[in-house]
């Protein structure tokens, strides 16, 4: 297959083409009839009429008696009314009122007489306490008008009004074709090469929670006739049809000459990033969009195109996005040719909204389930500074924002364990960590953007932590530094220790690769001091400026065999089953400025600190040292 340069449609003409272009071909909801029981969330079709009036007699609103408001003309305080049992009848709540009265008593007015009798202290007036025909809908009133949810409370108005059964947006059918001859199902232990194929289950969720039905295929390999026979199938049978993977112009990305031998195509590549390689394709008036392969993308695709369609099709109209400004915690750097969607984290640090950018990479799904918010960068634009006023686009209520504990700084498992406790300790607080390394959380502070930055910084003048680094950059106080723990960092080696590294200035030989830190994180600045300690040089070790951002990505890379030793810490080797040398015990505290200091998530914070359930977690994970975890070490 010839190599395919792909267009590069900007976002809003794409979308607007497209949805045109189906409507043109007939693209329209369907309807279906269903028991009104079964009809919740659903879209009324058509307005939905009452059969009968509701109510559909004239009943008792009270529990008491009923009578004729006429006999009890007269009655009061000091001349009361006795009505004998024949002169009334005894009703409940719903029962229908009898030949010859007009009026309720509740029983509550009442005084009963031992003959029977009752006294009345206050005279009736004619249909009181009467429920009227119709009071609630009358025969032939419009209940619900056309393309509107229906909610349980409507379900008991449609019955009410005599209507057993409702014509409603038949919801469609979308078929998701998985494509790729190295992606096999999910299981727990994956060969490698192997990748799970999970989009689908992220995209029937999407589906589901829009009003749709997923339908998922079995997995096609790169095969174009069988590519082609699945596709054909699911056109048959379903409303929308994604063909995941095999968008881009690859040796083996058959989906675009598939969906054109099909139907047609009316852009293969949108100005967006991540999602450019998106196929917008249809069959008549059926949509089929080809959705790159990378799950970060392909949910972006969904968002931008599937979504507006599905609202179309169920009428029920998109909900306007909600916009706040933030505060942007890093730089920026961004290509002119696209629109790009940068996930964020963010909270309410002081006066200001910050955003702490995510990882950009189309395959972090991670990135999208910790995101609070998405910044669209236009096409056309480089970028934003440091400290720039943005829009972002919410994922989560401004309201949580407003009790989110923001951690931008040095990272460790334990910032995890502690958004763990504050939430299940207090239901409306939350942790949100951004890990940009121990000067990266100073600056954060420094700047106002965060509420706690973890950090471990060594002062290589007399070995100790934290102090001298935030009196340099704090002169003027106005911070406290937080004991945390201490921790063992060490030489995280491949288990069993193949490459037989048993000190520091091994990491020089041949056939050793090094997995190092960030550079500003402590971790980094740890290893660049003992590099100097030892007289070693960073060409002198294979693979010192290949960087990863915690200590569990360095880990992971170890155990994965492409990496034979990373600086790191224990609970991190431990977890993943590695071998450890120890090089130090250092001090991991929390950087805390004053303005924050009474808000309730870091007060919640430093009772966790001190809580028996953090100390017996971090012990259990190993490699800490807890002395006075949530005391104040100095204040600045």
């Amino acid at each position: 297959m010839a190599f395919e340069y792909l267009t590069n449609a900007p976002l809003a003409q794409a979308k607007q083409e497209y949805l045109e272009l189906l409507i043109r071909n007939g693209f329209a909801s369907q309807t279906e009839t269903i028991r009104v029981q079964d009809a919740c969330g659903r879209v009324t079709a058509a307005a939905v009429y009452a059969h009968i009036s509701a109510p559909h007699y004239p009943a008792s609103a009270m529990d008491g008696i009923a009578l004729a408001a006429r006999i009890t003309f007269g009655a009061g305080e000091t001349t009361p009314v006795t009505l004998q049992p024949d002169r009334f009848v005894v009703v409940d709540t719903g029962d229908p009122i009898p030949e010859g009265c007009d009026a309720v008593v509740m029983v509550e007015d009442l005084v009963k007489n031992e003959d029977g009798s009752v006294r009345l202290y206050a005279a009736a007036a004619p249909w009181q306490h009467i429920r009227q025909i119709g009071e609630d809908i009358c025969a032939g009133e419009m209940i619900l008008p056309s393309h509107t949810e229906i909610s349980p409370s409507a379900i008991g108005a449609i019955l009410a009004g005599g209507v057993m059964e409702v014509s409603v947006i038949r919801r469609p059918v979308v078929g998701i074709i998985p494509t790729g001859d190295e992606i096999i199902a999910p299981i727990p232990d994956p060969k490698p090469g192997d990748i799970m194929e999970f989009n689908s289950s992220i995209f029937s969720a999407m589906l589901t929670r829009w009003g749709a039905v997923p339908h998922t295929y079995p997995i096609v390999p790169d095969n174009f006739q069988r590519i082609k026979a699945a596709v054909e199938e699911a056109l048959a049978a379903c409303d929308i049809v994604l063909l995941n993977a095999g968008s881009s112009a690859g040796r083996e990305d058959y989906s675009t000459q598939v969906i054109r031998e099909l139907g047609g195509v009316l852009y293969h590549g949108i100005a967006i990033k991540p999602g450019k390689p998106a196929i917008l394709g249809y069959q008549g008036p059926k949509p089929v969009l080809g959705v790159p392969g990378y799950p970060v993308s392909g949910i972006l695709v969904l968002e931008e195109f599937l979504k507006p369609l599905i609202t179309y099709w169920n009428r029920t109209g998109m909900a306007a996005p909600v916009y706040q400004e933030a505060v942007l915690s890093r730089a920026i750097v961004s290509g002119l040719k696209y629109q790009e969607f940068i996930r964020v984290r963010m909270g309410r640090v002081g006066d200001k909204l910050t955003a702490s950018p995510l990882s950009r990479g189309s395959g972090v799904v991670s990135s999208f389930m910790k995101a609070d918010g998405i910044l669209e960068i236009p096409q056309g634009v480089e970028g934003y500074e440091a400290g720039s006023t943005v829009r972002v686009r919410m994922l989560r209520p401004v309201s949580e924002l407003e009790h989110t504990l923001v951690a931008i700084g040095s990272h460790d498992p334990l910032l995890d364990e502690l958004a763990d406790m504050i939430h299940r300790a207090d239901a409306e607080l939350y942790m949100s960590s951004t890990h940009v390394g121990s000067m990266g959380g100073i600056m954060a502070v420094r700047r106002g953007e965060t509420h706690i930055a973890g950090i471990h910084l060594l002062d290589e003048k007399d070995g100790s932590y934290n102090a001298a680094f935030v009196r340099r950059y704090f002169p003027k106080g106005g911070v406290r530094l937080v004991e945390c723990v201490g921790r063992t960092q060490g030489l995280m080696l491949q288990q069993g220790n193949p490459k037989n590294i048993r000190e520091i200035t091994d990491l020089t030989a041949p056939g050793i690769r090094y997995v190092n830190r960030q550079k500003g994180s402590g971790t980094r600045i740890l290893m660049d001091y003992l590099c100097k300690k030892y007289h070693l040089t960073a060409d002198s070790i294979y693979g010192y400026d290949r960087e990863e951002f915690t200590h569990m990505s360095v880990a992971a890379q170890i155990d994965a065999g492409t990496g034979d030793a990373g600086m790191g810490i224990y609970s991190a080797a431990k977890l993943y089953g590695l071998d450890f040398l120890p090089i130090c015990m250092e001090q991991y505290d929390l950087l805390i400025p004053d303005a924050a200091w009474d808000t309730p998530m870091v007060r919640r914070l430093l009772d966790v600190l001190q809580s028996e359930m953090f100390r017996a977690k971090l012990e259990s994970m190993g490699g800490y040292q807890l002395d006075h975890p949530g005391q104040v070490r100095e204040r600045f």
